[in-house]
């Protein structure tokens, strides 16, 4: 199989996830057959929400292209990111190399076009910037969907930092249940979980909500990349061909 590059350590708990979860989905009899990955876990890539969101810090783009560089350099050949707002950056990364960028958000916005409701919202579950950098509303108008955010978004931002300090804490899951009941209210039965701070949470849909987690998403195409199934489009843009028996 083709070995895929990680540009881990946003956060770091959600690098480790993002394997497991590659692990879990490989029907694997032996070793062998798992995928093979190269993971730069770098927790040292500058603040995105301090970039983003608060206006200050260092521009994360130079040092995730640097990421991508050694991967390449490694020998990895497609690259994948367990991280929805560092995806802000994500032309920084692929003009640092010739081979292919998994992009969560793109790939997310192609399976909400399956799942989506007639009414064509998806709820964002997600950093603050996400809403701020409009991150998903192109990939999604381009399905004639609509994103929809929480009206306050403070207590995300609270649940991502509580996390990141405290881990998966009942609290956390808490405010993302309380956002996610506000974006069902508002008629959005579809919801992504978008940040993979939150895919660190057993349970943060409310009840009614069809909550779809970015990251397996990723894994999906994780596995797909490896089994050298991603094409290439008539724009030249990578695309992964996902077999029916995965998606789910």
């Amino acid at each position: 199989m083709r070995r895929i590059g990680i540009l881990g350590g946003m956060g770091p708990e959600a690098t480790v996830l993002l394997m497991e979860r590659v692990i879990e989905a490989v029907p694997a009899r032996d070793d062998s057959d798992h995928v093979p990955l190269i993971v730069d876990q770098n927790p040292q890539v500058p603040s995105r929400i301090a970039r983003l969101i608060e206006g200050r810090g260092d521009d994360p783009g130079p040092v995730l292209a640097d990421m991508a560089r050694r991967l390449e350099a490694a020998g990895a050949k497609a690259l994948a990111m367990p991280c929805n707002t560092a995806h802000h950056f994500a032309a920084a990364i692929r003009g640092a190399v010739a081979i292919p960028f998994l992009d969560m958000i793109a790939l997310s916005a192609r399976r909400a076009l399956e799942l989506a409701p007639a009414n064509g919202r998806v709820g964002i579950l997600g950093s603050p910037a996400i809403r701020k950098t409009a991150l998903f509303e192109p990939a999604l108008s381009e399905h004639g969907l609509t994103a929809l955010y929480p009206a306050q978004d403070d207590s995300l931002l609270s649940a991502i930092r509580e996390i990141k300090s405290a881990g998966p804490t009942p609290r956390a899951a808490t405010a993302v249940r309380a956002a996610s009941a506000e974006l069902l209210d508002a008629g959005a039965e579809l919801q992504f979980v978008a940040c993979t701070e939150f895919s660190l949470l057993a349970d943060c849909a409310a009840p009614g909500a069809r909550c779809v987690d970015t990251l397996d998403i990723l894994v999906r195409a994780i596995v797909a990349a490896a089994n050298d199934t991603v094409k290439k489009d008539t724009q030249g843009s990578t695309r992964t061909q996902i077999s029916r028996g995965m998606a789910s």
